[in-house]
């Protein structure tokens, strides 16, 4: 950000102008990010909308557990937004550098490599934190206030939608890293993170539809 500003400094029309703008920074890995911390944001509100209600007191460790979670992912994801745009552009920089000789196009290769690595692993950072945000959601579907279940639908779906964005810039950015080892394990994982989070959001979701609450965790 300019100035020294993160995206937890600036407000949501500032955010949504720089989004607008022919800027390519801040981007859709940005963008993913903040989706994702919205989601988080939903999350604390229907733990905290739960917690000291004697309907739910039953419920009481989920629902901490699930703002605990919430907080620090919410602040993470804020942080991995920026993180993004600070990956794109030093990659952005990286596909400025000269290329007359062989030492500077050995330099340039070397830093785009490295930009490349940065830019896939801080928007696989986000689809992690999205899987365990998925997960929250979904073991406090039916344990959490009723009246905000639609909004704990959707902390799942911006939650699976936000790893979704996130991962095609893991896609987009692992040929350019020019390490078939990290590329192959970096897709594994990926591959892995969204099937989880699939099956959670789905899970999360007939529950919310299915309406009521069921029996309190027992670990």
């Amino acid at each position: 950000m300019d100035g020294g500003r993160g995206f937890s400094d600036v407000t949501l029309g500032e955010f949504a102008d720089q989004l607008a703008s022919s800027s390519p920074i801040p981007g859709g890995g940005s963008a993913s990010a903040v989706a994702a911390a919205l989601a988080a944001s939903l999350l604390a509100m229907v733990a905290r909308l739960s917690l000291d209600r004697p309907k739910y007191e039953s419920y009481r460790a989920t629902n901490e557990r699930a703002l605990e979670v919430a907080e620090r992912a919410r602040r993470q994801l804020l942080v991995l937004a920026d993180e993004d745009a600070a990956a794109y552009g030093r990659f952005s920089a990286a596909m400025k550098l000269p290329r007359d000789t062989e030492e500077q196009q050995q330099r340039r290769t070397a830093e785009l490599r490295e930009a490349a690595r940065q830019a896939s692993e801080v928007p696989l950072a986000v689809v992690e934190e999205c899987a365990v945000l998925l997960d929250e959601v979904e073991r406090l579907a039916g344990r959490s206030n009723l009246n905000a279940a639609s909004d704990l639908e959707v902390a799942a779906r911006l939650s699976a939608a936000a790893a979704r964005g996130a991962a095609a810039n893991v896609r987009i950015n692992l040929p350019h890293v020019g390490d078939e080892r990290f590329a192959g394990g970096a897709t594994a994982r990926l591959d892995g993170l969204l099937k989880t989070i699939e099956r959670d959001m789905l899970h999360a979701s007939q529950r919310v539809a299915g309406g009521g609450l069921r029996d309190p965790e027992t670990a």
